[in-house]
């Protein structure tokens, strides 16, 4: 078939071509024929997860910060070094988000490092806000009223009336600059401001009228285990106008100082520019970031923005997005189209570029040195206890090109610091959750057959984490190494003896028990795929360390004594017991991803397990706003009763999920709440990554196409309504098909998945034969 281009148009205006093709056909390059490419971004609502939550789920359980998605309304390309984010707040503060839906001042825009859908902090931001007439010093007093109703915003470009100053401001970006236009509409003394956000009384800010620029930076601070020490490095920007500056001032908290060009290491410190706005009532204002200095901002800007051009970048962005977007192509209901895509979209935001367009970056672990990433991008912020889940392994099926880079950064970081990292963030070491989970992102990309990064020095590092400990103390406590690991050799659990002192999440020796046990089955899955024979034999072992914390007679995990003994406090539905984290026992228990028949067998055989199962989620114990529960609905495949997983997994969608600012049940958590969704809707999730299957569930679309990296791979959902969510028989390409899980190469190679759907349970899938993989069958 030959290819159809469309050329100079928006691509949010492409006439949609109805194209006959069969579903499976091998695409003729690695992506979509233009033709069929459609106009998802119209679905994306970048609003939904900016306020308290009204889904059904958070009316009834969510309070205080578990009520809050997190999310900003980032007008940024997929990953992108910094998004751009209207700012009501103007705090880098630890759990204060930049933009929140209920805030009525708008306070500019910002070029922002938040990590969306997090309880974080900022960092390395600048804040960018035109204004009429006289400056106030202070942020509040120059913020000025909007309305949500003259306001839009898309992943592409926002805008927004500013009441107070009559002026129209407007933004779309690239992957490491932004560009603005401010159109006054009736000017009396034409300013822009440019704020450092630094809540440390430190950064700096020039300018300079030669080139009509102004540039700075703010430094970089580190929480988690920094706990505020600087990171090493700093978020740089270069600002340029299309307009020349005519007058402008540094100033602080202290004052305005008229005249002078630079100021540093103040409080509140920042500048203003004006502008003669007698030949036109617009200024357009770009501008460059960068993670390494003053000089490679102004080179991305020279390179992603060479121009004035403000509709040309936001059709490139908008033609970004449509690409991302269209990999995953549905059918259904306008509401969950809207859900569905403005999940996906939350899920491609992080982790972060960091490199600039010649490559450099800061050195991990703040050594201060510039590093170049040769023939790579490298990435940062890895919200790791959260997204190795399944955020990144949604990256390793549709975006396999960035997952590889992402990957291949995690390496760098190790090779840079002399340790693979537990949650790096800041481009730095943090213990910020427990777990070891950078083993199971190598082991999957792996099983995906993501393999073109350095995969030895990967094993290296992985299991030099998994057997050894940092001889420096200093090192150790900075966040290098497991924590508990001496203890966990030594028991084969963590005892409650052990509180885990050198961790931002202390004790929760149960928890980390499971969480290592299943790192060490991903690490022995690579082990075996390198032949390293003896140490796949001791992580296997290890990998049934969970069995060490499970006490039989309760029927749960609990707390174990460095004498074999049970911890005396017990409660299976108790919250804020010390060896668990984030959760009850009854609701981390299900934390066996890898080996469920072994599970099963602790809870005393299939008939309990699914007794307790159901309980779960019948009784209300099932809490679906923390990731380690995130698993548990897809459980029912390995017991016999699939039918209840496609049930569950319905209401969960119904009940977590909905359109509106408050349409996100609790912290999006960097994209990993949205990857549930995306997976769930689509029809599977991966409950254990490290191997290379997907685990079914209910699609919620009558089709998906998933538009892959050499082949479509559709599935058709027939008699599929809310209702109507039970499988009652599947067909792939024809031919009959009963297994309840679906390998990644049957994806990639393309096919049609059918199945007919009902409001009744059925028996298909509920097979032994059918069920996936777990290590002790």
């Amino acid at each position: 078939m030959q290819k159809v281009k469309f050329q100079n148009l928006s691509i949010s205006f492409i006439l949609l071509f109805t194209i006959s093709l069969c579903s499976c056909q091998k695409t003729s390059d690695s992506r979509i024929l233009e033709a069929q490419k459609l106009d998802l971004i119209q679905y994306v609502n970048p609003l939904i997860g900016t306020a308290n939550s009204t889904t059904t789920s958070a009316l009834k359980f969510s309070h205080g910060t578990e009520a809050l998605a997190q999310t900003v309304p980032y007008v940024a390309p997929p990953f992108a070094m910094t998004g751009w984010t209207p700012q009501t707040r103007a705090t880098e503060k630890k759990c204060l988000a930049p933009y929140y839906y209920k805030d009525s001042l708008f306070q500019g825009f910002r070029g922002s490092h938040w990590l969306s859908g997090s309880c974080v902090q900022d960092y390395g931001s600048l804040t960018i806000m035109p204004i009429d007439g006289e400056v106030k010093l202070e942020t509040e007093n120059w913020a000025s009223r909007f309305s949500h109703e003259k306001e839009i915003t898309t992943p592409a470009y926002y805008s927004v009336d500013l009441e107070r100053y009559n002026i129209k401001a407007e933004l779309t970006s690239t992957k490491r600059c932004g560009i603005m236009r401010f159109t006054w509409q009736s000017p009396s003394e034409a300013q822009i401001i440019i704020q450092p956000n630094s809540d440390e009384r430190q950064g700096f800010i020039e300018i300079d009228t030669i080139d009509n620029e102004i540039r700075g930076y703010n430094p970089v601070h580190r929480i988690y285990q920094g706990w505020g020490e600087e990171a090493g490095f700093s978020g740089y920007f270069v600002v340029q106008f299309n307009q020349p500056i005519r007058e402008f001032a540094a100033f602080s908290k202290e004052g305005k100082t008229p005249g002078k060009a630079s100021l540093q290491d103040q409080n509140g410190l920042g500048a203003v520019a004006s502008f003669d706005l007698n030949n036109s009532k617009t200024v357009i204002a770009k501008v460059g970031t960068s993670f390494t200095s003053l000089a490679a901002a102004k080179a991305n800007l020279e390179a992603e923005i060479p121009n004035w051009g403000f509709e040309g970048v936001q059709q490139n962005l908008e033609a970004t997005w449509q690409e991302a977007l269209n990999r995953v192509q549905v059918t259904g209901s306008e509401e969950n189209k809207e859900i569905f895509y403005t999940t996906l979209y939350h899920s491609l935001l992080h982790p972060r570029l960091y490199s600039d367009v010649a490559g450099t970056y800061p050195a991990f672990a703040g050594n201060k040195k510039t590093q170049t990433a040769d023939g790579f991008d490298y990435y940062s912020d890895f919200s790791m206890w959260d997204i190795y889940r399944a955020q990144l392994p949604l990256l390793h099926l549709l975006f396999p090109e960035v997952s590889k880079d992402m990957v291949q950064s995690l390496v760098k970081k190790a090779e840079q610091g002399d340790w693979m990292p537990i949650f790096p963030c800041w481009n730095s070491y943090t213990a910020a959750m427990i777990g070891d989970h950078c083993l199971s992102v190598f082991a999957d990309a792996y099983a995906k057959g993501i393999q073109d990064f350095d995969l030895e020095t990967a094993y290296r590092f992985a299991r030099k984490n998994a057997f050894e400990q940092p001889d420096n103390f200093e090192d150790y406590k900075n966040g290098m190494g497991r924590r508990a690991l001496d203890s966990y050799m030594k028991y084969g659990y963590i005892p409650m003896q052990d509180s885990v002192k050198e961790a931002f999440h202390q004790k929760e020796q149960a928890s980390r028990t499971l969480e290592y046990a299943y790192d060490d089955f991903a690490l022995a899955q690579l082990a075996n795929a390198l032949d390293k024979t003896e140490d796949y034999q001791i992580l296997t072992k290890r990998a049934l360390s969970y069995q060490n914390v499970f006490d039989p007679s309760v029927g749960y995990i609990r707390g174990r004594n460095a004498d074999g003994s049970w911890d005396s406090i017990f409660d299976a539905g108790r919250k804020n017991l010390p060896y668990i984290t984030e959760g009850t026992p009854r609701q981390y228990s299900w934390y066996v991803p890898h080996d469920v028949d072994g599970l099963i067998e602790q809870m005393g055989g299939i008939q309990q397990f699914n007794l307790k199962l159901d309980s779960m989620f019948t009784e209300g114990y099932y809490w679906h706003g923390n990731e380690p529960g995130h698993q548990t609905v897809y459980l029912f495949n390995y017991s016999g009763k699939p039918a209840q997983t496609q049930r569950f997994v319905r209401q969960i969608m119904a009940e977590e999920y909905g359109t509106g600012p408050g349409g996100l049940s609790g912290n999006d958590d960097a994209g990993q709440m949205s990857a549930w969704y995306v997976f769930s809707a689509i029809g599977f999730y991966p409950v254990c990554p490290g191997t290379d299957e997907y685990v079914l569930g209910s699609p919620v679309f009558e089709q998906v196409k998933l538009q892959l990296k050499d082949a479509t791979f559709v599935i058709n959902s027939k008699n599929n309504h809310q209702d109507n969510y039970y499988i009652q028989s599947a067909t792939l390409d024809g031919k009959v098909f009963e297994y309840n899980y679906l390998k990644h190469q049957q994806l990639l190679g393309g096919g049609i998945l059918n199945f007919t759907m009902s409001n009744q349970p059925s028996n298909w899938g509920s097979n032994a034969s059918a069920r996936p993989y777990s290590m002790s069958r």
